[in-house]
């Protein structure tokens, strides 16, 4: 067994002058510098001879963000991964907010997706983007290598990126004691093995999915969760060139009876996918009907690849227990009926980073609850309406055909489309016009109307 040593704590002091930290990160002219005063309390303990050390556990997208917020800012900070070459089965859609915000180099994305397809139960398909300016796109990432480009950034900023799989944590009694880390690291020299090794750190941030052990740590409680089903097919080049820029999204109780099917564009091939939080042992029935709707499109393909995880569908009901706090899936950040949780994960990753940084007064002084809470007030207040409004939209129009019918034919309308894309790139909730409002209000309720009409005339139908 070996460790990693822990330097103690010191005695309480006043707090010194504060610093204001300016981040700037600009690529494609999208995003604005973001400041932030580094401030802690007066009766932080300042450290002696070491900064602030903090691991993050989990190197997707949110673990990757927090890691190199926390080693910018003057933490001595270590991210465990264990599996760093991972291909989670995600549809891979980011918004144009997160290329300028997070300054993502453009190579980095597949497909610059400038058309949708929204195609109903009875296979009505709506065309999607007439509303988007020359600039403007949905980016279509590979996980493995987004992920991969965010872990390699924050080491290169001073992050001590460690191949390992995080077992348990062993919580303090006292303030001035650390959380010690137990994992099995992987470092090519012990074998498939791997050695046991402990680490002694003074914050944790559980980055590390929906089947968060760090989450478990805190007794953080359950949620419900979706399965995602994903097949990577490499279609003909022919057929690819229809994908060149458009993905398609398929609704109807064949392909998910509370989400959607997909097929999204990548490199060489398109990603084929599905969801249920309802029915997870049909997941595979649901994956083959949404194959088929698309078969004339995919016909000739190979399956390359074959993924499936758990989706979080709400926030835990604990995400913050003393020094430890949950970003990404592990808190349960992923919207409801667009399935979205890449951007939320990194945002929430730099969101609670940033607290740490300045609570600590860039690692120089202990962190407490209290400032790890601030990052949860921030995100809540920000973020929380989204969560409620597609949680809301998910339940009204995914419960039947008929719903789903009235949802794609709302998704015709050219301002509902401007709306949700003003809304979705750049993360913003879009000023409406009061007349526009009323009109959509007058056409879903027409809409839904319409459904309810079929769905009876089905009914007799089938009696």
């Amino acid at each position: 067994m070996s460790s990693i040593a822990f330097k103690p704590f010191t005695g309480l002091r006043r707090s010194s002058a504060v610093p204001t930290t300016t981040i700037t990160t600009n690529s494609t002219g999208l995003s604005k510098a973001v400041k932030f005063h580094a401030s802690a309390a007066k009766t932080s303990p300042k450290l002696s001879n070491r900064n602030l050390r903090v691991a993050v556990i989990g190197g997707g997208p949110a673990g990757g963000s927090a890691a190199e917020t926390l080693a910018k800012g003057g933490i001595e900070t270590f991210l465990i991964e264990r599996k760093l070459d991972n291909c989670k089965p995600c549809g891979g859609a980011i918004p144009l907010c997160m290329v300028g915000e997070f300054d993502l180099p453009l190579d980095i994305i597949d497909r610059r997706v400038t058309k949708m397809k929204m195609i109903s139960p009875s296979n009505i398909a709506v065309d999607i983007g007439q509303t988007l300016k020359p600039h403007e796109y949905i980016g279509m990432v590979r996980r493995e290598v987004l992920d991969a480009y965010l872990r390699d950034r924050a080491k290169e900023n001073g992050a001590n990126v460690i191949n390992g799989l995080f077992l348990k944590m062993d919580m303090p009694q006292r303030w001035d004691e650390p959380y010690v880390l137990h994992y099995t690291e992987y470092d090519g020299k012990k074998g498939a093995m791997g050695e046991k090794v402990s680490l002694e750190v003074d914050a944790v941030i559980g980055a590390d999915g929906a089947n968060s052990r760090v989450a478990k740590a805190i007794n953080a409680g359950d949620y419900d969760y979706a399965i995602a089903f994903q097949e990577r097919i490499k279609i003909p080049d022919e057929k690819m060139v229809y994908y060149e820029n458009l993905a398609e999204m398929y609704v109807g109780d064949d392909v998910s009876p509370d989400f959607y099917g997909w097929v999204f564009p990548k490199c060489d091939h398109v990603a084929v996918g599905t969801g249920t939080v309802t029915h997870k042992s049909d997941i595979k029935k649901f994956q083959l009907a949404t194959r088929n709707r698309a078969k004339d499109k995919i016909l000739g393909g190979k399956i390359i690849r074959v993924e499936a995880h758990p989706i979080p569908e709400h926030p835990r009901p604990r995400r913050l227990s003393g020094r430890v706090a949950l970003v990404g899936d592990a808190a349960g950040y992923v919207t409801k009926c667009s399935g979205e949780g890449i951007y939320f994960a990194a945002k929430s990753g730099r969101m609670c980073a940033e607290a740490i940084v300045e609570g600590s007064q860039h690692g120089k002084k202990m962190v407490d609850e209290g400032d790890l809470r601030k990052y949860l007030e921030k995100w809540d207040k920000t973020y929380w309406p989204t969560y409620k409004v597609l949680d809301v939209l998910q339940k009204v129009f995914y419960r039947s055909n008929p719903a789903r019918e009235a949802f794609v034919e709302m998704c015709a309308d050219e301002y509902v489309q401007k709306m949700t894309f003003d809304s979705y790139l750049y993360k913003t909730v879009a000023p409406g016009n009061p007349l526009e409002d009323l009109k959509l209000a007058v056409n879903t309720i027409g809409s839904l109307v319409r459904a309810n009409a079929l769905r009876k005339e089905m009914e007799k139908l089938n009696v």
